[in-house]
């Protein structure tokens, strides 16, 4: 995977440049259940926000700007995204 693949797949959300799960798992060549559950195994190892789930209105939006030819999205699915501080942009207040 090329530098400018990955940056299509780096996002602002909230004010955070993030990537969603099944992007970073492709990066590291593994499923997305299995990134999930390393990070939610090893939770001390991350920062408090270093993944947080999407809301409905922000999947859809991040469905429209990207093309994806074989992922049909699954309302009962959650999708997550993976911030870093070294990356972020400001900060997101609830």
């Amino acid at each position: 995977m090329d530098i400018q693949q990955i940056r299509s797949q780096i996002h602002d959300i909230r004010g955070y440049k993030v990537m969603l799960d099944f992007d970073l798992a492709s990066l590291y060549d593994v499923e997305t259940r299995v990134l999930n559950q390393s990070v939610k195994r090893n939770t001390d190892n991350f920062p408090p926000d270093f993944m947080f789930q999407l809301a409905v209105k922000e999947w859809e939006q991040i469905l429209s700007e990207i093309t994806l030819t074989v992922l049909e999205p699954n309302p009962n699915s959650s999708q997550f995204v993976m911030s870093s501080k070294k990356h972020r942009g400001k900060a997101y207040t609830p």
